[in-house]
C-alpha cells in the first residue's frame, strides 16, 4: 500500500493522552444543537475515509490495519490504522494492552524491544521480524478491534467530546479529529491544545458565543501554521483543499456528496 509521503506520527508521550479540559464557556442561546455529530455511524465511517485519504492514499481505511513502514520521519516504524509509531508511545501502549488480553500473540515477543526504543527512531531488537509479525497479527480480528479501540480512545472520542464542548457540528469535530491524528494530544504549540489556544486568540468558539465558520477558519489557520512550524515546506492540502473546502462550501454538518483533493489526488464520496 502506498503511504502518503507527508504522514507524520502524532508526537504523543505517555502522559499526553490526557487532553487538557476545554476552556469553560458560558451557555449561549445562539449555539446550534450538535448531536450526534461525527459520532453517528455514517459520519464516523465518512471521517475514517477522509483521514485515510491523507494517511494512506485510499478511501478504504480498513486496508491499513497491516500497514507497517519506517517513513523516515524520526519516529521509528509507523504502523496500522491510524499511524501508530514505535517512537511515540502509542504503538507500545496498543501492543501492551492487546497482549494483556491476548497473551502469546505474534507481537508479544517484541514488547521488551518496543519499550527500549520508545521515544526514539531506533529499530534495535525489532528487525528483521517485527514488520512481518505486525502484518500477521493484523489478520486477527481481535487485533483489528484493538486498533479500532485505541484510535477511538486517543483520537476520535476526544475529538468529538472537545468539538461538542466547543459547540461544533460534524465538520468541526472532524477538523479536531484530523488535528489530533496528525499533531497528537498535548499542550505544546504544535500539539492539539496549542493549536486550539492559538485559534481562540483570534476567534471565539460557538460555545463562547462566536460564529462557527469564523472559529473554524481561525482553527485551520492555526493548524496550518503548526504544520509548517513542525515541518517547513510540508504539503498542507489536507487542510487547504480538504477541510477548508468543506468549510467554504458551508458544509458544517459534513454531509455527502463530498469532493476534495489531498497530496495531488482527488477523492469523492457520493
Amino acid at each position: 500500500m502506498k503511504r502518503a509521503a507527508a504522514l507524520v506520527c502524532a508526537a504523543v508521550a505517555s502522559t499526553a493522552y490526557l487532553l487538557t479540559p476545554a476552556q469553560p464557556a458560558q451557555p449561549t442561546t445562539g449555539v446550534r444543537a450538535t448531536p450526534p455529530g461525527l459520532a453517528a455511524p455514517a459520519q464516523k465511517e465518512l471521517a475514517q475515509q477522509i483521514v485515510a485519504s491523507a494517511e494512506n492514499g485510499t478511501l478504504n481505511w480498513r486496508s491499513a490495519y497491516g500497514y507497517v513502514e519506517d517513513i523516515g520521519d524520526g519516529q521509528g516504524y509507523t504502523a496500522g490504522l491510524i499511524g501508530f509509531c514505535t517512537g511515540t508511545h502509542d504503538l507500545l501502549t496498543l501492543v501492551e494492552q492487546y497482549t494483556r488480553a491476548h497473551p502469546g500473540n505474534a507481537l508479544a515477543p517484541y514488547l521488551p524491544a518496543l519499550r527500549r526504543v520508545d521515544g526514539t527512531a531506533s529499530h534495535a531488537g525489532l528487525d528483521p521480524g517485527f514488520p512481518a509479525a505486525w502484518r500477521a497479527e493484523s489478520s486477527v480480528p481481535a487485533f483489528r478491534a484493538a486498533q479500532d479501540a485505541e484510535r477511538d480512545r486517543v483520537y476520535f472520542n476526544p475529538a468529538v467530546r472537545r468539538g461538542r464542548a466547543d459547540g461544533l457540528g460534524a465538520l468541526g469535530q472532524f477538523i479536531y479529529y484530523d488535528a489530533l491524528v496528525f499533531h497528537g494530544p498535548g499542550t505544546g504549540p504544535t500539539s492539539f491544545d496549542g493549536i486550539r489556544a492559538r485559534a481562540t486568540q483570534q476567534a471565539r468558539t460557538p460555545a463562547q458565543g462566536g460564529d462557527e465558520a469564523a472559529y473554524l477558519e481561525a482553527f485551520l489557520d492555526a493548524r496550518r501554521h503548526a504544520m509548517l512550524t513542525r515541518h517547513p515546506g510540508i504539503d498542507t492540502s489536507r487542510v487547504d483543499t480538504t477541510q477548508r473546502r468543506f468549510l467554504h462550501d458551508g458544509n458544517l454538518d459534513l454531509l455527502p456528496p463530498l469532493q476534495w483533493q489531498v497530496y495531488g489526488e482527488t477523492y469523492r464520496v457520493p
